[in-house]
């Protein structure tokens, strides 16, 4: 693992690293923003995955998490979105390829070689933090926005005990219902549908929920919403009677200004469950 940058931010460090990855076949870059407590003694983490066109970075810079996580004690670990380099399969539209994984894991040529997000952000990647910094990984939460909530939200239902709350801003719900998720869908896994259930957070919904709580804010004028499709998890949540809370936020749109503007609600939602 490579050192790219760490700086003193909010009395803890805020690094970014590099490493090769056997998931994908490529170097991955990440940043972990390290509160002071981790001077002291192992920290519960939250993990944020991002969305479309994002890599490690936006998140990092443009969430204004690390304020509210360092009151709370907590790590924050920002993944990239998918495999990145010279050799690594893209596309021209923004919505597949690098910065479009959709955090699953690719059968599909040319996409198979390296697009196994699933497999690097569930298994490889905790592995790693886990090893290299002071971090308590039996304390795990996760959230996410857009691409990234769908991935917060499919990962936290499909690894039942793995974290002890999820929450997501403006996730795409639905997407087997949806031109954004059957575009990749068929792109990264096929046209066999029954290979797309388990990457749909509404399905998931219904069929197995969550075990602890959940938050999603969606923003209510998102210039995406018929392809987020935030009712149908709203709905199957309702059904289900989820341990959660689903809001639409008035006037808020898709951009990392709604991000930000309830971004302390949800470190803090995430904190009451990490140190339950």
């Amino acid at each position: 693992m490579k050192v790219i940058s760490e700086n003193r931010c909010f009395g803890g460090v805020q690094g970014v690293y590099s490493h090769d990855s056997a998931a994908t076949g490529c170097e991955m870059t990440f940043g972990l923003f390290l509160p002071e407590d981790a001077e002291e003694m192992p920290v519960p983490v939250l993990w944020y995955l991002s969305g479309l066109t994002c890599t490690h970075e936006n998140a990092m810079t443009k969430a204004g998490a690390q304020g509210w996580a360092a009151e709370q004690g907590i790590a924050l670990i920002f993944p990239d979105t998918s495999p990145r380099g010279d050799t690594v399969a893209d596309d021209e539209s923004f919505d597949l390829g690098k910065g479009a994984g959709f955090y699953v894991n690719a059968t599909e040529h040319p996409w198979a070689p390296h697009f196994r997000m699933w497999d690097y952000v569930a298994e490889e990647l905790p592995g790693l933090v886990g090893k290299s910094f002071a971090l308590d990984m039996d304390r795990q939460a996760i959230t996410g926005h857009s691409m990234g909530g769908h991935g917060a939200l499919t990962l936290a239902m499909r690894l039942p005990g793995r974290f002890r709350s999820v929450s997501a801003f403006a996730p795409i719900c639905n997407p087997c219902g949806s031109d954004w998720g059957r575009k990749q869908f068929t792109a990264y896994l096929g046209a066999d549908e029954s290979a797309w259930v388990a990457h749909d957070a509404s399905l998931l919904m219904a069929d197995r929920g969550f075990d602890g709580p959940v938050l999603v804010d969606q923003g209510a004028s998102d210039p995406f919403l018929d392809l987020l499709k935030p009712e149908t998890l709203f709905q199957t949540a309702a059904l289900r009677r989820q341990d959660g809370a689903f809001r639409m936020q008035k006037g808020y749109d898709h951009s990392y200004f709604f991000v930000s503007s309830f971004m302390e609600e949800h470190v803090g939602f995430h904190a009451e469950a990490l140190y339950a």
